[in-house]
């Protein structure tokens, strides 16, 4: 379905993008109100990405055009604050080429499997799903820039945790292209 409950939770991860970004534009308020307000907001819309799961399932909404939107809304989601973050000049523009890149080319492989009717080659495995939990953690660190509890270093831990991300991100590639290969092989041949 193109608007039901879920579908809406994952629209508004995609309607957040301009919010994010725009937060960082706002006169008057202070960097350190800017990135109080940017890091809510995306802990907010990416908690979404549960809910529009967990929805979906429980109220049996489930539909493929639900299974398509939501994995663009997290991309779109992420690629867009690693684009500000490296504006912002706390990430590495290394990092952000490498999951910028691996998201492009894993959906691009996807789109190509599913093309050759090979979809099960790549499905989801659990290494993407860990690749996006730290990212999911590490963004949010990144964008708060300071210190929490008077003991946490959210640049300092966000810079590990995106380098971390950024590991786990082309090995989740590898592992899908390894997958692949016997399909890719077999298509080619």
């Amino acid at each position: 379905m193109f608007f039901n409950i879920p579908t809406l939770f994952t629209w508004a991860r995609i309607a957040a993008i301009p919010l994010i970004v725009g937060v960082f534009y706002w006169e008057g308020a202070s960097p350190a109100q800017q990135n109080w307000v940017a890091t809510v907001m995306f802990v907010v819309f990416a908690l979404t990405d549960w809910a529009d799961g967990f929805l979906a399932r429980r109220l049996k909404q489930t539909s493929a055009f639900g299974a398509f939107l939501d994995p663009v809304a997290d991309k779109f989601l992420v690629c867009a604050c690693l684009l500000v973050l490296v504006h912002l000049e706390r990430a590495d523009v290394f990092v952000a080429l490498i999951i910028i890149g691996r998201e492009i080319a894993i959906s691009s492989l996807r789109e190509w499997m599913a093309i050759i009717g090979a979809t099960k080659s790549v499905a989801v495995h659990m290494v993407g799903k860990l690749k996006t939990m730290v990212q999911m953690v590490a963004i949010p660190f990144l964008l708060f820039d300071g210190t929490v509890l008077g003991l946490i270093d959210t640049r300092v831990w966000g810079t590990w945790l995106i380098w971390a991300s950024a590991v786990l991100t082309v090995w989740s590639m590898v592992y899908y292209l390894k997958k692949a290969l016997p399909d890719i092989r077999a298509r080619s041949r």
